[in-house]
């Protein structure tokens, strides 16, 4: 028998505060100078905050309580009350790693953080909307005597992308062809 799904939090409420103890933590705290009492600041005039702290999806799970990403995302999708919650976090954390993109110290990492944690940012997962592998198999009769041999059944596999280029350089050789008539 399947182990049911227990969840860690009694209510929504005691999620959302949890969620929002998680990111008011990530903000750190202004430093004060202890000899004037007044924030300290940086030399371009801004306040010095300490104890700041990048927003991730693992962060959030372990300030939930969660042994890992993966149960963090297991119980986004297998409770509805919590759904929205949650996804609202994951939001607001890939708002943040967006911000980052345009920060020159952290675009490298922000990048690779929206890539692995946020399904719509990965490029490189266009392998699966290929479709499959074309297979032509060409079965053409051996010419008469004197003729170029081919062989009598070859198999290929092309992929849709091959075809589609060549299909265009046919199309420039036949344009260019026209054009010299």
């Amino acid at each position: 028998m399947a182990e049911r799904f227990k969840l860690a939090y009694k209510s929504p409420e005691e999620m959302q505060a949890a969620v929002d103890a998680y990111f008011e933590d990530c903000e750190g705290h202004v430093f004060i100078d202890e000899t004037t009492g007044l924030p300290a600041k940086d030399k371009f005039g801004y306040p010095i905050i300490i104890g700041k702290k990048p927003l991730t999806v693992t962060g959030l799970a372990l300030a939930l309580g969660f042994n890992s990403r993966q149960t963090l995302l297991n119980y986004q999708s297998r409770n509805k009350k919590y759904n929205e919650i949650i996804t609202k976090a994951k939001l607001k954390i890939e708002n943040y790693a967006e911000m980052r993109l345009y920060d020159k110290d952290g675009s490298n990492g922000a990048k690779f953080n929206l890539q692995n944690n946020f399904r719509a940012w990965d490029a490189n997962k266009k392998e699966e909307e290929k479709g499959a592998a074309i297979n032509i198999i060409c079965d053409i009769p051996k010419p008469a005597e004197g003729g170029m041999e081919l062989p009598n059944v070859a198999q290929m596999s092309i992929d849709p992308q091959a075809i589609a280029d060549a299909q265009d350089q046919l199309k420039q050789v036949t344009t260019e062809e026209t054009q010299d008539d």
